[in-house]
């Protein structure tokens, strides 16, 4: 969601971003600007491809969650490092919740960069727009972020 809204490249400039193989797999078979530009990321090492070779655990994840098996890897080695893990997918949301892994949203850094102003309000907005055309989010959610960037 990241690449979509054209704000992945500042997140990885200034967050460690490590993603797994299967999820390099999923997020850049197609031949689109996001896909295109992850793959760009990983080959100027901006983000970084660990392997989780547990596939039995994979694979219970995937089933016990109905998750994919970029975001059932994703979750395992946010659970092995420690760290949060950056997903929209409501089921891997869910899945965060059950496991008791910290997780972010594209909202989550679009309201950060917006506090940090590192975005102006109104590139905040165009890309709110933006997340409210790709993504899921309960349209509260979408009000609520816009009261927030324009400070409200």
């Amino acid at each position: 969601m990241l690449a979509k809204i054209e704000l992945l490249r500042q997140i990885v400039s200034r967050f460690t971003v490590i993603i797994t193989k299967e999820v390099e797999k999923e997020s850049t078979r197609k031949e689109c600007f996001d896909a295109k530009l992850i793959a760009r990321l990983i080959k100027e090492k901006n983000i970084a491809v660990e392997e989780v070779t547990s596939k039995k655990s994979k694979e219970k994840l995937r089933k016990d969650f109905n998750i994919e098996m970029g975001e059932a890897s994703a979750l395992l080695l946010a659970k092995i490092k420690n760290c949060p893990l950056a997903t929209d997918d409501g089921p891997t949301i869910r899945a965060c919740k059950i496991m008791n892994i910290k997780f972010v949203t594209a909202i989550h850094f679009l309201i950060k960069e917006c506090e940090s102003k590192s975005l102006s309000m109104d590139t905040a907005l165009i890309k709110l727009e933006k997340l409210k055309k790709y993504g899921r989010y309960n349209l509260r959610i979408i009000e609520d972020v816009y009261k927030r960037i324009e400070g409200r």
